[in-house]
């Protein structure tokens, strides 16, 4: 963004000279926006700086996917959308640059304003962009779409909604968004809602789920054919209004992006083994050295691709639902960290290829450093210290585990614990001091071969704790249905993290809506220290500040004991077939938020 031209007071009334002081004073209309500091990319840039803007035109790309879909609205709480929907059909006001942490670049909107205090924003649309079936994209279908989602849509948008004061219109293809509240990375979450079409829902009801009412979106990809639960084809319009725009050079390079359904991976890896699918990204390093040989790899018609990153590992395990004892103690949450013997299960599922998820932010500068907690990040975390979890100040850190599959020491460190917490060994069994046994149960989704092989082993030392754990495999809509209500007592749970953590962490971790319906806070987590450092991120207005704050939510979470980590997952692995080619330069963030894949093509 370009600096703030601030006005000089005249010869002013004192009061009418406090009153401007006080105002928010605006900078020039600006191409983009970072989080913090300047955008990189220069107002008269000509692509992302890893896309190919030479790529050719055509082809097609098949990627499969478990589970299915009964609806092709993505922005409602009713039904189960495509993943790939919201992405490849839909665009918002703005778009990224996945190689900064944070900065957004005019896509729908030619230009956007805001003043120092980011209070308000105001978006000025292209008077060349256009929904997929021709009509322009005016500023009522803008305002709309804020409204409509932000009481009627997915609960994600509530959130932001609440935050707004007012809408209004300002120009023939202008608007201004007004917030009520001091939160720096609004202005951004409001260049990256998704705009619909107004005159599409006139006399429909948006918030039912459906099949046939599918919502028409500006971007490069429309809906081809479809069959519930099986597939669905993304067809490249070929009359996309923004296809010569600086942002989309070198993108949606693909004529058809199809995804194919299965009921689980097992099915999946075969159909990518026969050739049904195209490209395949696989999660597991051991099955990625083991399995990856069969003929259509090693005669070369598919190929094997390692695309590095510099994200944060995020937080990939299993979750305790600390609403309901007995892991709403702490002592017991510890308990089940030691019993969980990490070494010894990585070697047996991954061939000890892939490392642990120490922190929520590991392997990335936001993540806490080992050790006491020091400078602006102890200050932080000090206001809260009687009640923060224990180990948070020192440094919290992870039981270490043994190779062998006893793991004897941390097993002893977890009855004692557990009897601190007043569960004792009777006739094999732990229970309370009613004797009620300590017995819980894991839910998984149908087809989850890989939390199987890990939960099985980690069963077996439950055992010997004399704990029993039952573990759940339903259907997809079972599961998303328990885990809408937090029917569950262990779950598990993966949250991607990026480089610019922002509002989406009150949906993961905050307070408010620990208890709502379809809640994000999968572990139930309510904790005012969690709470103070997300707002303290929100509200940083130095990059130095956000990350002191992030490294104190990061030690806070971990401390927390809330989540059983596994395993980061290294280099996104993308086995895939050898015409499809993607750029030489990586973004910071890999491949992981570019694999929609926007940025493929296939070879002439």
């Amino acid at each position: 963004m370009r600096p703030l031209i601030f006005h000089p007071l005249r010869r002013l009334g004192c009061a009418f000279a406090l009153v401007l002081l006080g105002s928010a004073l605006a900078a020039d209309p600006a191409h983009g926006i970072a989080m913090y500091g300047e955008p990189a990319l220069a107002a008269d840039f000509q692509s992302l700086p890893y896309a190919n803007p030479d790529a050719p035109k055509g082809g097609r790309l098949v990627e499969g996917t478990t589970g299915g879909f009964d609806s092709l609205n993505p922005f409602i709480r009713k039904g189960t959308a495509p993943w790939m929907q919201r992405f490849l059909c839909f665009e918002s006001l703005m778009g990224r640059n996945w190689d900064e942490p944070f900065s957004l670049y005019g896509l729908l909107a030619e230009s956007i304003e805001l003043p120092a205090d980011r209070s308000w924003v105001e978006f000025t649309l292209r008077p060349e962009a256009r929904f997929s079936d021709g009509s322009p994209v005016t500023v009522e279908d803008v305002i709309w779409s804020f409204e409509t989602l932000g009481t009627e849509g997915h609960p994600r948008y509530l959130g932001f909604h609440g935050k707004i004061d007012k809408i209004e219109q300002t120009g023939p293809r202008s608007l201004k968004i007004s917030f009520n509240t001091t939160d720096r990375e609004l202005a951004l979450i409001a260049g990256l809602r998704p705009i619909l079409k107004k005159a599409q829902w006139q006399n429909r009801d948006f918030a039912a789920s459906t099949l046939h009412d599918i919502p028409i979106g500006s971007a490069p990809y429309v809906i081809g054919e479809y069959e519930q639960g099986r597939f669905v084809s993304f067809r490249r319009n070929p009359d996309y209004w923004g296809k010569n725009l600086p942002l989309r050079r070198g993108t949606a390079n693909l004529d058809e992006i199809r995804l194919e359904f299965f009921g689980d991976d097992s099915v999946m890896f075969e159909a990518f083994k026969a050739g049904v699918l195209t490209a395949h990204r696989e999660f597991n390093a051991e099955k990625w050295a083991a399995q990856y040989d069969f003929p259509a790899i090693t005669s070369g018609k598919m190929v094997k691709s390692e695309i590095s990153h510099q994200r944060p590992t995020g937080i990939t395990g299993y979750a305790m639902n600390i609403r309901r004892a007995p892991f709403s103690d702490w002592r017991v949450r510890q308990a089940m960290l030691l019993a969980f013997n990490f070494p010894y299960i990585n070697a047996t599922v991954t061939g000890d290829r892939q490392s642990r998820i120490t922190s929520y932010f590991s392997n990335s500068e936001l993540g806490f450093r080992p050790g006491p907690a020091e400078g602006k990040v102890r200050d932080l975390l000090l206001p809260f210290a009687n009640s923060l979890p224990p180990g948070t100040l020192d440094g919290p850190a992870l039981p270490k585990g043994d190779s062998s599959p006893r793991n004897r020491g941390d097993l002893r460190k977890a009855v004692k614990l557990l009897e601190q917490a007043g569960w004792t060994v009777q006739n094999g069994q732990l229970v309370n001091s009613i004797g009620t046994p300590f017995r819980f149960d894991l839910l998984l989704r149908q087809g989850d071969h890989s939390g199987q092989a890990v939960m099985s082993i980690y069963r077996q030392a439950l055992q010997r704790l004399g704990i029993d754990m039952t573990i759940s495999t339903v259907d997809n809509a079972q599961y998303a249905a328990r885990e809408r209500s937090q029917d569950f007592d262990m779950i598990p749970i993966r949250r991607d993290l990026s480089l610019s953590p922002g509002n989406e962490q009150k949906l993961y971790w905050g307070s408010a809506g620990a208890d709502a319906q379809g809640s994000r806070n999968l572990p139930g987590i309510k904790n005012p220290a969690i709470d103070a450092m997300i707002d303290t991120m929100l509200q940083a207005t130095d990059r130095q500040d956000f990350i002191a704050a992030t490294r104190a939510l990061d030690r806070v979470l971990t401390a927390g004991r809330y989540v059983i980590p596994i395993w980061g997952f290294g280099p996104d692995r993308i086995a895939h077939d050898a015409s499809l080619a993607y750029p030489d330069t990586i973004p910071i963030y890999g491949a992981r938020y570019t694999w929609m894949p926007d940025l493929w093509w296939v070879k002439n």
